[in-house]
C-alpha cells in the first residue's frame, strides 16, 4: 500500500552539502514511494565528498544529490519543512502550505569538523546515526497523520 499523494517534505541547512543531504537520502530510502522529498540550502556549497562517502558505505543511493537553493522551492508547498541547523532555521523563507508542518532539528555542521579525514569522516558519520534515528521515527508518524487524514491505496489501483 502506498500513500497517494505522496507526503511532500523539504530539507533546509545553510549549504546543502551535508546534513540536510544526509536527511534527504535518509527519507528517500526509508520512506519509498509514501514520500517526495527534496532538500535544499540557504547558500548552496556543493555536496561534501564526505557526505557521498557516508551515502556510500551505508549502501544508499546518492545519484540525485546536488547542492540546490531553496529559491529553486519557492512557491511550491510542502507538508513538512524541515530545518536541520540553527542557521537556517532563522531565515528559512516561508513556503505555502494549509496543514503545512514546520520542523526544526539543530544538527552541527560535520563539515566544520576539524583533525585528520577520519576525524572528519567519523562527524558525519555521528550525525547520519542521529539523524537515522529521527527519521524513522518522522516517517512512522508522518504516515500515521496522513493515514488518519485519507485512505491508503493499493499499488493495485494504480496499475
Amino acid at each position: 500500500m502506498t500513500i497517494d499523494p505522496p507526503i511532500r517534505v523539504l530539507v533546509i541547512c545553510w549549504g546543502n552539502s551535508a546534513r540536510s543531504i544526509l536527511a534527504e537520502a535518509l527519507i528517500r530510502h526509508h520512506g519509498g514511494a509514501d514520500f517526495d522529498v527534496n532538500s535544499a540550502g540557504i547558500e548552496p556549497k556543493g555536496v561534501n565528498p564526505l557526505t557521498i562517502r557516508v551515502l556510500d558505505d551505508a549502501g544508499l543511493d546518492h545519484a540525485w544529490a546536488r547542492s540546490k537553493s531553496v529559491d529553486e522551492f519557492r512557491g511550491q508547498s510542502f507538508d513538512y519543512v524541515i530545518t536541520v541547523c540553527d542557521d537556517a532555521r532563522t531565515v528559512c523563507p516561508v513556503f505555502p502550505g494549509e496543514k503545512q508542518t514546520v520542523l526544526h532539528w539543530g544538527y552541527e555542521d560535520p563539515a566544520r569538523a576539524e583533525g585528520t579525514e577520519e576525524q572528519r569522516l567519523a562527524a558525519f558519520e555521528g550525525t547520519f546515526v542521529m539523524m537515522a534515528t529521527r527519521i524513522g521515527q518522522f516517517i512512522s508518524l508522518a504516515r500515521r497523520s496522513r493515514e488518519q487524514e485519507r485512505p491508503l491505496v493499493t499499488d493495485a489501483a494504480h496499475a
